[in-house]
């Protein structure tokens, strides 16, 4: 039978303290076998060992006076390594220094490198185009003809979204065919396709989300285990988080981390049986069901919004067929007509089925684009929609193109490039030259971030637009931005009581601002050079904020920041200068910036004359002096700035 007790017993038996014992545990010296069996219970092994082992060993140190003597520091470590292992002592620390006073290096721990730093490259183009307008103008059996089919196909769609849940791994193409077949009967073939393509890409879209939220889970378990393995009152690192301030915290945290676990379980055992959990009308509008008063609306008023999200009124686009669509139909002159459900057929006012609706479209923005495609017959996907807030109906046009074809990246660096740095609540822009130097004043383009989900939209759109124009006026090709993913930053497991810190990168707007920029840019004949963000914030400020201050620009760690990711999506490094040449200061070798050549129109000005007087080289606009000159106004030695000249005659007039 083996004896087992906690390692605070265990500790206090022996006469050592609590905290010690749990140190040794931690670095792997605990001289009897222990295993942790819970968050705050670990358990020794008394029959092993019954009393601690007496610990010892020697100290290795070695010293040269300077640093070309390197070498030789590594050789006598070695030698006195050599030494101790022969002689059968234990070595329990090696330091080695280099020069007497100065800062001792201990060989058993390396320095900490720096992480690498990916190469950047130009970001692809939209692979998507999408347009919107108004139904103006439909009448009452518009409304209720549209409210009708979407109700009857939304209906149709939950019911598969449902089958396809049950299915889970188990889906093929037989199941597949059997689904559609069913919807067929009741819809239309070409219904049924749309209602089967979306429902499987919303099962994909949750596949994903679903291992997403499993990938915060176990960042989160990660985070908890090890704070929670630390001393109460340890500090962190800047690379890895300490433990936790109190008692009271870690109980509570403990408490955290079997929710977690629990949590991660289930989505594990869902992920693995293929389940997923779908709310058709979004999640956030029904949890608004039960806080009525906290979102200011009436139960009628929910229930309205509530059935309008649910409805089914998108067709797929067909190549071939007249006007790229035959189920949702819009001709070149804006007429929309849909192919009414096979229950819904006698409602129609046309042939074939079909209800031609009152209202005309014309789309403003991309308008010549649609119509080619459309008068060429290629595929065009509709969405009828309403907005229940605005009691407005609204046709949404949608359809691929090939990528845009991205220029090389030495070709978007040839007109220099224009640097911007994101916040939660501006873009901080600077345009840099070719080579790298920042030319003119910094740019920041400030948008609000707070109110709706269209609010924040706008905003976004308002601030890219903004950017986009200045950089054309400024004649660069590309702009370069931070390849940002802020996923594994959001949890408070890392940041604990960072709340506000949390919220600050919360608010950052990665994901729509990169899909926002690239699609706006492609307008606009701009490129998007995509850079590592590490560092750039850090070595911005240190090498370019001050330097570039002066009494009328207020430089920002932003602005720094911003100069930092051009020169970086320039394939410049983030220091203003490289070291000087060998053998010796000049520019004998080659010229001292790694940004510039000489003659380089916008580079860092040259500096004036030693023999000029900094204070005389601006000329004085006023005859009143005011400051002492250098210069005496005696006349024996005032300085003359004229030369003398001997004649050749004399002059006797």
């Amino acid at each position: 039978m083996i004896f087992r007790v906690n390692l605070t017993e265990w500790a206090r038996a022996q006469g050592i303290a609590p905290r010690t014992a749990y140190r040794w545990f931690r670095e792997g010296t605990l001289p009897v076998p222990a295993e942790r069996v819970g968050p705050r219970t670990i358990l020794v092994n008394i029959d092993a060992n019954t009393s601690p082992t007496v610990t010892g060993g020697v100290g290795l140190y070695a010293r040269v006076s300077s640093h070309d003597q390197k070498t030789d520091l590594e050789r006598q470590t070695a030698r006195l390594s050599a030494w101790a292992a022969k002689a059968g002592h234990e070595v329990v620390r090696v330091e080695s220094e280099i020069a007497s006073g100065k800062r001792r290096l201990p060989v058993s721990e390396p320095k900490k490198r720096l992480r690498t730093v990916e190469d950047p490259f130009v970001a692809l183009g939209p692979s998507g185009v999408a347009v919107r307008d108004r139904l103006k103008h439909l009448n009452a059996e518009d409304e209720k003809v549209l409210r009708l089919v979407g109700e009857h196909l939304g209906r149709l769609a939950s019911l598969d979204l449902k089958q396809r849940c049950a299915d889970g791994h188990d889906h093929n193409s037989d199941t597949w065919a059997a689904r559609k077949q069913g919807l067929t009967a009741a819809s239309s073939s070409r219904w049924a396709g749309s209602i089967t393509k979306s429902t499987h890409d919303q099962w994909a879209l949750s596949r994903r989300c679903q291992l997403a939220h499993i990938q915060g889970l176990e960042a989160g378990v990660r985070t908890l285990m090890h704070r929670l393995s630390q001393p109460i009152g340890e500090k962190g690192t800047k690379r890895a988080p300490g433990g936790y301030r109190s008692k009271g915290e870690w109980f509570q945290k403990s408490r955290r981390l079997a929710i977690l676990e629990h949590r991660l379980d289930v989505a594990r055992a869902d992920r693995e049986a293929g389940v997923v959990h779908v709310v058709r009308g979004g999640r956030k509008l029904l949890g608004n069901r039960n806080s009525l008063e906290a979102t200011q609306l009436t139960e009628a008023q929910w229930r309205e919004r509530w059935e309008a999200e649910r409805w089914f009124l998108a067709a797929d686009g067909e190549s071939g067929k007249r006007f790229g669509n035959e189920t949702i139909r819009v001709t070149p002159d804006g007429e929309v007509s849909i192919k009414l459900p096979a229950p819904l057929a006698e409602l129609a006012n046309a042939k074939h089925g079909r209800y031609v609706l009152a209202s005309k479209v014309a789309f403003a923005h991309r308008g010549q684009e649609w119509a080619d495609r459309i008068s060429e017959n290629k595929a065009v996907a509709y969405r009828i929609h309403l907005d229940v807030t605005r009691d407005r109906w609204y046709l949404t046009a949608s359809w691929t193109k090939p990528i845009v074809k991205t220029i090389p990246l030495a070709a978007a660096r040839a007109e220099g490039m224009v640097g911007v740095d994101t916040n939660a609540d501006h873009f901080a822009a600077y345009r840099l030259d070719q080579h790298g130097n920042p030319v003119g004043e910094p740019r920041r383009f400030y948008y609000d971030l707070t109110g709706s989900a269209d609010h924040r939209d706008a905003q976004i759109r308002h601030a890219i637009s903004r950017l986009l124009h200045w950089a054309k006026r400024c004649g660069v090709k590309a702009i370069g931005i931070e390849n940002l993913d802020f996923t594994a930053e959001k949890t408070r497991e890392k940041h604990g009581r960072k709340k506000r810190f949390r919220q600050l990168i919360s608010g950052i707007p990665t994901g729509k601002l990169t899909a926002r920029l690239v699609s706006m840019a492609a307008e606009t004949e701009l490129s998007i050079v995509a850079v590592d963000p590490a560092y750039t914030s850090q070595w911005g400020g240190q090498h370019w904020q001050k330097p570039l201050v002066t009494p009328r620009r207020k430089m920002t760690r932003h602005d720094a920041a911003g100069i930092a990711i051009g020169r970086r999506a320039l394939g410049h490094p983030i220091r203003r200068r490289t070291a000087p040449p060998p053998h010796h200061q000049s520019d004998g070798v080659g010229h001292r910036t790694v940004q510039a050549g000489p003659g380089g129109r916008g580079r860092e000005e040259t500096r004036p004359p030693v023999t000029e007087r900094a204070r005389n080289a601006r000329r004085r606009t006023g005859t009143q002096r005011t400051r002492k000159t250098s210069a005496s106004k005696t006349v024996r030695n005032a300085r003359s700035s004229g030369s003398c000249h001997q004649m050749s005659l004399l002059d006797t007039v």
